[in-house]
């Protein structure tokens, strides 16, 4: 207090402590207010005059020692009585402690016996709960139970592959059970796992799928070629309707062969893959894609089954396993047709047919052109025949394959004719062209056996004795029969009628005649190797074998019923070939007369200055008569006209090359001698032809026709 009073300013003004009294009264009294906040209150100290904070600080101590001694009168007021209390505290410090002590003990006994209790009623409360949690937990479990047996069960259908069924568990588990138990845990991952297990049942259902197509693809083949054997079977068996093969082998188990049992497609193929697969993509909703992609796929392999080998030409085995595949696949595709509904459709069959229809034609027109074999062409008409009757048993437009076999049938005849060609070559180049000599009756019969020859003279000469034609004639006339037969093989089990048959067997019969025989006559006439003896028999044969055409439309008419008087019936060309053929040769053998005339008239050498003929004929005279004598006795063979017409051509050859010799410019001067021996050797001329003409029936006046009267 005093060091306090020793640090007071000196006295101010009155006015002016009053005025500074007031203010600072109102300071304090802000400072001890608790509600103002202390820094605006202190600045406005600081910042109103200076020197004034320290008067501030004066008037602060001056209120601090007001409340001090307030609070000292305060404390001196209640003194005695704080004193009293304590001395009543202390007397009862005692009495608490025994209380304490007391208290104490009543609690260690007190939690001595109620712990027991206490473990007891925690046992209750534990098994109250277990209590109650097993039954909730058997409730809970009676609704999942169902979930996970239904869930089990959809395990075992996916380990057997019951994919179906599988999916009908699915459908359940989603619908049924996995909504009662949804907020567990192993629901939703059970219920995030169905998706992909149906994603799964896809992909091995299509991966069954794909091996069901690869297998139909590997037994198309067999499937084809059971089918086929069906058919043919049937076709010899009977000539009732050929059923569906598919339905029958379902219908009555299988087929039994003459050697063997007969497989059915479900013996080839498990179906089973494509009726799942249907099932499961019906089920899922997905129907149209599995549609899809199966007939897409089948096209594909269409494709690939409608390709053949780059050498199916070369042998028969290669068009039939080409149409085992093809009539597999369709066999396949008829069933599935028929045990699906609508998989495929008539449509889609009948638009892949008409696909493979056009393809098939192609191939076959295209392979069978370089085939030169007609028994390759009959058996590939054969297998045709079969392959169309079996699909159109089937239902599927078979006409345009008919209609192919009719230009298949002139690629046979072709293939025929050039075989018969080479045939009747060979017997041309075989024949000695000399009448055939029979020695005995059998002999005889042997021969008119074999060819229809009838003359009443020769049949009363005794034995031996020669028939007129050479041992070629009756094997002509044998070809040309097993032409026909061969011929005729390729027109049954065309579905035509008799009429149509027989009108094909003359056709091709006629291009034999009028082509291929016509041609190997004209090219043996026409052989450098071939002399006029050749010639005359050549053209004794003709004769022959044109007497015997009505015999081969005789035969015809017998193989197919037809009257030769029906209507529009083609007739044979065999009158006009042979004659052709004749006429040929018989201008072959006016061509090799003069040319035998002119090898003799070469060898004339007159000698044109001689003084005196030498009183006969020149000697190259007398070997081309002794030649033609020889000649023309063999001209008696033939028709009369044919050896008048030699000779007069051959005298008339004779007498121009004469009549040349004598006009040649080389020729300068002619003796008197030269002309006598000229003269003697035109006198022989002439009475050889007299001779001559004598002996081949030519009447004459004068010997005007030859031109030899004019010396």
């Amino acid at each position: 207090m005093e060091d306090r009073r020793l640090r007071a300013p000196l006295p101010s003004p009155p006015g002016k402590d009053l005025r500074e009294e007031k203010t600072y009264g109102n300071v304090l009294a802000e400072l001890e207010s608790v509600d103002l906040p202390l820094g605006t209150t202190l600045r406005s100290v600081y910042d109103d005059q200076p020197n004034a904070h320290k008067r501030f600080m004066e008037k602060l101590d001056a209120r601090i020692r007001n409340h001090d001694r307030e609070i000292e009168k305060m404390c001196n007021f209640h003194h005695q009585g704080f004193v009293d209390a304590i001395t009543e505290l202390l007397k009862v410090r005692a009495d608490a402690e025994k209380l304490m002590g007391q208290v104490t003990d009543t609690n260690r006994r007190l939690q001595d016996a109620g712990r027991e209790v206490t473990a007891q009623t925690e046992e209750v409360i534990r098994c109250r709960v277990q209590q109650r949690n097993m039954a909730t937990t058997v409730e809970k479990l009676h609704l999942c139970i169902p979930v996970l047996e239904m869930y089990s069960k959809l395990k075992e259908q996916l380990e057997s592959k019951r994919y179906y069924a599988a999916l009908k568990t699915m459908e359940q588990l989603e619908n049924i059970y996995i909504p009662r138990v949804s907020q567990y845990r192993f629901c939703q991952i059970m219920a995030e796992t169905l998706p992909k297990l149906r994603e799964e049942i896809k992909e091995v259902s299509m991966s069954d799928l794909k091996d069901f197509l690869e297998s139909i693809r590997k037994h198309s083949d067999k499937i084809g070629e059971t089918a086929m054997r069906q058919v043919r079977v049937r076709g010899e068996g009977s000539s009732q309707h050929k059923s569906c093969w598919l339905c029958l082998s379902q219908a009555s188990g299988s087929f039994t062969a003459p050697d063997e049992a007969v497989l059915t497609a479900h013996d080839l193929v498990d179906f089973s893959p494509v009726y799942r697969c249907l099932h499961i993509y019906t089920v899922l909703g997905d129907r149209e894609t599995f549609e899809n992609y199966y007939r897409k796929q089948r096209k594909k392999q269409a494709r690939l089954v409608l390709q053949p080998q780059s050498n199916m030409h070369e042998t028969v085995e290669g068009y039939r396993k080409y149409f085992n595949q093809i009539v597999g696949f369709f066999v396949v595709e008829d069933h599935i047709l028929h045990a699906t509904q609508g998989l495929v459709t008539r449509v889609f069959t009948e638009e892949l047919w008409n696909m493979a229809l056009s393809k098939i034609i192609a191939v076959l027109r295209t392979h069978s052109s370089y085939c030169n074999d007609p028994d390759l062409v009959l058996e590939l008409k054969n297998l045709i025949v079969i392959f169309a009757d079996t699909l159109q048993g089937y239902g599927f437009q078979v006409n345009r394959l008919f209609d192919l076999l009719f230009e298949i049938r002139d690629q046979y005849n072709e293939t025929l004719l050039k075989k018969w060609a080479v045939v009747f070559r060979e017997i041309f180049e075989l024949d000695n062209y000399s009448p055939i000599p029979v020695e005995n009756e059998d002999e005889y019969k042997s021969v008119v056996g074999r060819f229809p020859f009838h003359d009443a003279e020769i049949e009363k000469q005794p034995f031996p004795k020669k028939l007129p034609m050479s041992q070629s004639v009756p094997q002509i006339y044998i070809q040309v029969k097993e032409f026909i037969y061969a011929s005729l093989k390729f027109s049954e089990s065309l579905h035509r009628s008799s009429t149509e048959v027989d009108d094909m067997l003359r056709k091709s019969t006629n291009l034999l005649l009028t082509r291929t025989l016509s041609g190997c006559l004209h090219n043996l006439i026409r052989k450098p190797h071939i002399g006029l003896t050749e010639l005359v028999q050549i053209i004794i044969n003709t004769t022959h074998l044109e007497q015997a055409c009505k015999y081969l439309e005789e035969f015809i008419t017998n193989i197919t019923n037809v009257s030769p008087e029906t209507v529009h019936t083609t007739r044979l060309y065999g009158l006009s070939t042979f004659k052709d053929a004749r006429h040929a040769a018989e201008g072959e053998i006016y061509t090799k007369l003069n040319q035998k005339i002119d090898e003799f008239i070469q060898l004339a050498d007159y000698e044109w200055g001689m003084a005196e003929s030498d009183g006969r004929a020149s000697g190259y005279l007398m070997d081309l008569i002794n030649f033609l004598r020889s000649t023309f006795q063999v001209f008696t063979h033939l028709p009369g006209k044919v050896a008048q017409t030699a000779c007069m051509s051959a005298c008339k050859h004779l007498a121009t090359s004469l009549m040349q010799m004598l006009l040649d410019t080389e020729l300068k001067q002619i003796s008197m001698g030269a002309i006598q021996q000229f003269n003697l050797d035109v006198i022989q001329c002439e009475c050889e032809y007299c001779w001559t003409s004598h002996s081949v029936n030519i009447e004459t006046s004068g010997h005007g026709e030859c031109g030899l009267t004019d010396r």
